[in-house]
């Protein structure tokens, strides 16, 4: 290990070796492990056993599970801010707003376990009043709301809608991964409910 303990051989499942950031290779490991269980099940030391370290070395990085759960919520965020953006890509006003509200709720139903760790361990970064960084989801909704409801619209309108459309992709997200819309195929439920149309400004 280096003088800073930043940088170590790092060694795969396959018994391969390959050399890296640590820290970078702790969140991409939980990450990967979130997609096979819980933020509950996930466990420092599981973390260490994947990627070939010891489990001490994580502490020096992250100095418990909480640490390490909030730089997973982060990175999720940020992720899921990404492919908003790409959803939107090339397509204008209503109907990139809409492209973001459906990707939104594709993200939580393929990243369940991360899509709730979002929404408990960064409680209020998750408020789109309360993000100002560019990489987020809260961020990309003020800012589509902004430029969408109008000059003539007051800070009390444009929250409004911005927790209308919110509310709407976040609730349907939850239903689906709560188990309460069965026997429905979810990418066609997501564009039938997330429309131009629902997702009202004013």
């Amino acid at each position: 290990m280096s003088a800073n303990d930043n940088t170590v051989n790092i060694r795969s499942n396959k018994g391969g070796y390959h050399h890296g950031d640590l820290r970078s290779a702790l969140i991409e490991t939980g990450l990967k492990l979130l997609e096979q269980g819980s933020a509950e099940t996930l466990s420092l030391r599981e973390i260490a056993r994947e990627i070939g370290v010891s489990a001490t070395s994580i502490y020096r990085h992250f100095p418990d599970k909480d640490a390490l759960l909030a730089a997973l919520a982060a990175e999720g965020m940020a992720k899921l801010a990404r492919e908003q953006k790409a959803a939107a890509k090339g397509k204008d006003g209503k109907e990139a707003f809409a492209e973001m509200g459906r990707a939104y709720v594709r993200f939580a139903v393929r990243n369940p376990a991360l899509f709730r760790l979002i929404y408990t361990s960064l409680p209020s970064a998750a408020d789109p009043n309360c993000v100002n960084q560019e990489e987020s989801p809260g961020w990309l909704l003020r800012q589509s709301i902004a430029g969408l409801a109008g000059e003539k619209a007051t800070a009390a309108q444009k929250r409004a809608a911005l927790l209308r459309a919110w509310s709407l992709v976040h609730g349907l997200s939850m239903l689906i991964l709560s188990g309460q819309i069965a026997g429905t195929d979810a990418d066609k439920l997501i564009d039938e409910v997330v429309s131009v149309d629902s997702l009202k400004l004013r």
